[in-house]
Order: C-alpha cells, then structure tokens, then sequence
C-alpha cells in the first residue's frame, strides 16, 4: 500500500468527533492512540486476523485484535455458529436462557475453589459488582488495590487528592472529573511485586477489599500473589483477582490458577466470549451470597447470546489447546523482533506474557518512534501498536509475512533515530500516550 489512503475512515472519524464525545466509547480505540490524522478508524469487516476498512484497505491485525477479546481471532465459524443459532431461538426472553447455569456450571469445574457465579457484559462494570459484593460482605469500604480495573467511581477515586489541582497525579491520564470528593481515600493504590506498599496501606487503613489485576507485564516475584492472599486472611479482607486482560489467555480460565493462589473473587470478560459481550464474577459461597444483601440487577445481564458465545469459546480454547498456541506465537514474534533490533542496532525492550507479546523503545523520543513504527506498517498492510494481543488465528505464516515488514521498518527507523529525523519522517503528529498503570 505505497499510496495508502484512508480517506473515509479518517472522515467518518473527524465527523465522529463532532456527534460521539471523544469520537469513540473505548479510549484505546481512539484515532489518536495509534496514528493521528492517518489511523483507519473503521472496518467494514473482520475475520482471522484480517481486516478491511472503509476504503478497501486490507490489514493483517498485529494490534489489539479487538482489545483483546477475540482469542480465538475475529468472526470465529464456531463461536458464530453457536450464537446464530442462539439468535434464531430468540436473543430474549421474559424467561431466562439455560444456558447461563450450563456456564456457571462450567466455569466452576474449571475453578473448583469458587462455588457461585454472577453475570455481566462488561469487564468494568463486572469489576464494579465485584466490589460492591466484597464491600457488602466485609461491611468495609475502604479498598486497596493494584492494576487498571475500569472507569467505575470506586476506581478513579483514588485520583482524588487534598488538593483539587492535585487531582490525577497518582495514575495520569485517568480523569477523576464528576467522581464525588466524598469518595477521596477510599481506594488506595499500590505497584505490583512491592508488597510493602501494601503492607504500609494495611497498617494505616481499614482495607475490606483488595483488587489485584492477577498479572499484565510482570511475572509476580517473591510469592507476590501468595503474600497478598496472606494478608487478606490475616486482616479478614475480600481478595478479588481482576483476570478481564489475562484470563483465558495463559490458561484456560484464570491466570491465578498456574500460580497456585485462589482469592476469594475472580472477575473475567474479554477472551472468555471471543468478541461477543460477555463478562462473569466468580466465588467463594459466603462471599458471593453477599450480593443477595445488595441491589445488583441489569436486563441485559440476562440476554442468551453472551453465555452461548462463552460456551462456545471455552470449548474451543479447551480442544484446540489455544493458550500453548498464543504461547508459540508469541516466543515466534519475540524472536523476529530481537534478531530485526539487533541488525539494525536499536534499544528494545520486549515485556510479556507472550500472550501479549510488547514492544518497547528505549529512547527519550520512544512515542515518537512508536508512531513511526505504526505508520510505517500500516502502509505495509499491517495494524500494530506497542502490543500485539496473539489470537488463536494468528499463524506462523503471518508471523513470517509481518516480520519481513518489521524488517523494513527497522531500516527506516534506524535511519532516521541516526539522523534525528524521526520526527520529520511522520506524515502527523505524534501519538497520544495512554493511562498509568500499575503492573
């Protein structure tokens, strides 16, 4: 695509802009994260791995393949087989779909310490009704927590500072605007693998609730999951582990599982319905009857299309043996882009899991060369970003094909960090950066 042109996508978007606030529902779909003025912000459809936009314009996904919800890769036959046909039998009812007690009964087979199950959509409002379950049961409202969890108030509070112009400056780039100032303190956040953050907020504070996003970047070191389950017990606080990002992507089910550590909640969204929305809270009985001493109720919590899709996935995900696929998949990409850095003589980091294989730069101008690399590959046909979410659909094939691309990328990044032209060589401006994390 040497005379690459996204001229609807990038209009439709320009127009979005004016109608939808902030042009998109999900921040990292936004134009802006990827390659300002040029990203092709719209498809007209998608399967496996490939995607067509609104000018035609064909891409293989080495991006977010869908935030990370399509596991399986985009449009799977058999998950779409299965909610087809869920479809025609009727998506809703005044009754409710059997299908939600088959996956309940599923989910708990696959973590035999949990022994209930609630439904959502979402990840972060699944996330939400973790938390209001866990503060109703330890009638404690303080939480203390560790990686991103959403956009509920309970989260964002914890950018509440003394002072208002403060406000922010503990997880940049998330806004606490519109969060009550009542809520300020109730959340206090803290890095993964330093435990003694947790346990200075322990000691300083009533914590009822303890979030962990169970791992994103960073293998946990030093029993870090173990210690957090010590200190839950010892001061009697829900444990709630946030697997919306890795779960059923490093196994099949939750990430906790290979780490032989069990809290007492277990929130998973994403790859578990490939695409489809779907969201479920899992847990220990005395925990999660607590939900019964609160009001959590939604209709579309309710619909027969999300626990089918589920269904369907969890099968697929078994039989295939698709978390050993991303695994390889992932070993594949890291390799080619350690061999290209090396050739061309360029500081990279590469972070895991493999699953969610990352590409770092290490120079002061990183984001600049990030937003070089990223127009450089789609003119070659290829969607990136610093993160490439490995799908079942992703093959060694592709992997070759995207690599003899990233290969003459690195050529022209070279050049130009050598030149200090990295700037000159975008056709727009730099890409904007995302929110803090804290794994």
């Amino acid at each position: 695509m040497s005379n690459y042109k996204a001229n609807k996508s990038v209009a439709l978007w320009k127009q979005a802009k004016k109608l939808i606030p902030g042009g998109s529902q999900l921040v990292s779909k936004r134009s802006e994260m990827f390659l300002p003025d040029q990203w092709p912000a719209y498809y007209k459809s998608a399967k496996g791995i490939e995607v067509i936009d609104l000018d035609n314009n064909h891409y293989l996904d080495f991006s977010l393949m869908g935030v990370g919800s399509c596991v399986l890769g985009y449009a799977d036959s058999d998950v779409n087989k299965a909610v087809m046909s869920s479809v025609k039998k009727g998506s809703m009812s005044t009754l409710n779909p059997p299908e939600e007690v088959e996956l309940a009964e599923k989910l708990l087979e696959l973590h035999p310490w949990a022994k209930m199950v609630r439904y959502a959509r979402t990840g972060g409002e699944a996330m939400a009704i973790a938390v209001r379950i866990a503060r109703a049961h330890s009638k404690r409202d303080k939480i203390a927590f560790c990686g991103y969890h959403g956009w509920h108030d309970w989260y964002l509070a914890s950018n509440l500072a003394n002072d208002k112009n403060l406000d922010g400056h503990l997880l940049p780039g998330l806004e606490p605007k519109g969060v009550p100032r009542s809520a300020k303190g109730l959340s206090k956040p803290f890095e993964y693998n330093k435990i003694e953050q947790l346990k200075k907020i322990v000691k300083k504070n009533n914590i009822g609730v303890i979030v962990v996003e169970t791992i994103r970047h960073q293998e946990p070191k030093n029993n870090f999951l173990s210690k957090i389950r010590e200190i839950a017990d010892e001061i009697n606080a829900v444990l709630i582990f946030d697997e919306i990002s890795c779960g059923f992507r490093l196994t099949l089910g939750g990430a906790h599982l290979l780490y032989g550590v069990n809290p007492d909640i277990a929130v998973f969204a994403k790859a578990m319905s490939n695409g489809y929305p779907m969201a479920t809270i899992i847990g220990r009985k005395k925990v999660m009857n607590a939900a019964q001493s609160t009001f959590i109720s939604s209709t579309y919590w309710t619909d027969r299309i999300g626990p089918t899709a589920a269904l369907a996935t969890i099968k697929k995900l078994d039989e295939k043996n698709v978390s050993n696929h991303l695994n390889l998949i992932g070993k594949e990409i890291e390799k080619g882009w350690l061999k290209l850095a090396k050739r061309y003589d360029l500081k990279v980091k590469i972070i895991g899991p493999y699953s969610l294989i990352t590409l770092d730069w290490e120079y002061k101008n990183a984001n600049d060369i990030r937003t070089l690399f990223t127009q450089e590959m789609l003119y070659r046909g290829f969607l990136t970003s610093s993160t490439v979410y490995v799908s079942y659909a992703h093959k060694i094939k592709h992997v070759k094909t995207y690599l003899e691309a990233v290969d003459r990328v690195f050529a022209i990044i070279k050049q130009a960090v050598s030149k200090n032209q990295v700037k000159k060589k975008l056709n727009g401006p730099s890409a904007h950066k995302g929110f803090k994390r804290l794994t």
